[in-house]
Formats: C-alpha cells, sequence, structure tokens
C-alpha cells in the first residue's frame, strides 16, 4: 500500500484513470456490437461508433492506425459489403 502522500494521491488518480479507461473501452465494444445488429445504412449507428472510437483514440487507449482500421470495418458493415 502506498506510503507517501505524494504515493497516496497517484494511486487515487490511477484508479480514477482506470475507471475512465475502462468506461470508454466498453464504449467502443458496445457501439461495435451496435453496428453489427443495425440496418444496413443506419447513419446513427455509425455516427456513435465513430464517436467512441476517436474519444478512444484521443484519450490513447487505441492507436491511430487501429482506429482507422475499425472506422473503416464499421462503414463496410454498414454499406452491407461485408
Amino acid at each position: 500500500m502506498a506510503i507517501t502522500k505524494g504515493a497516496k494521491k497517484a494511486h487515487r488518480q490511477s484508479l480514477r484513470k482506470n475507471a475512465m479507461n475502462q468506461k470508454r473501452k466498453a464504449a467502443v465494444r458496445t457501439a461495435l456490437k451496435n453496428v453489427r445488429t443495425a440496418q444496413k445504412g443506419d447513419t446513427k449507428a455509425l455516427a456513435t461508433a465513430y464517436k467512441a472510437i476517436d474519444k478512444a483514440l484521443k484519450r490513447g487507449l487505441i492507436k491511430k492506425n487501429t482506429a482507422a482500421r475499425r472506422k473503416a470495418k464499421v462503414a463496410r458493415m454498414l454499406a452491407g459489403k461485408n
């Protein structure tokens, strides 16, 4: 367990960051699941997925190419090619 005051604060911060990161990861997973069940051409599902992926990218949860690949896959799914 943390002993110094600074270590205790760092631990609190890491717990908050971990909670937010898990929430963002869950949002990406949920958005991708919703895309799989959405109708062809559903722009609302596409926008939700893009938003979740972009936020995960912005916060450093996924890399740039991973985000691009997932966005392309989502677009293909809703276009009806896959």
